[in-house]
């Protein structure tokens, strides 16, 4: 368990500095868009206030001590074992970090 996570640690530090740069280009549209996916489509499990339902709750103070990398990455590749699915297919890896970091700032609540 450990090597995975060391392993997604290492993946997220090499790509990141790409994503941070493509964050600049995610359209104002997009970031709508993505808003409402995440209060609808996340919401549905995560509960509608993000306070947690059938997934954890997803506020700041649930995310303090996640790593805005470990949540990109579990926004793209889901959660193996759990009802989290990847949304690779729905966000690119610069728009799952720009969700994560949201997501760790509280602009959801």
């Amino acid at each position: 368990m450990k090597l995975a996570i060391i392993m997604i640690f290492i993946f997220c530090f090499f790509t990141s500095s790409k994503a941070l740069a493509d964050n600049n280009e995610i359209s104002k549209a997009r970031k709508k868009e993505m808003f409402h996916i995440v209060k609808q489509d996340c919401g549905s499990c995560h509960g509608m206030t993000l306070k947690g339902g059938l997934g954890t709750a997803i506020l700041p103070e649930d995310l303090v001590n996640k790593p805005v990398e470990f949540l990109t990455y579990t926004i793209m590749n889901g959660r193996q074992g759990t009802a989290m699915p990847p949304w690779k297919a729905i966000f690119n890896q610069s728009e799952a970090k720009w969700i994560a970091q949201q997501l760790k700032q509280g602009t959801f609540k």
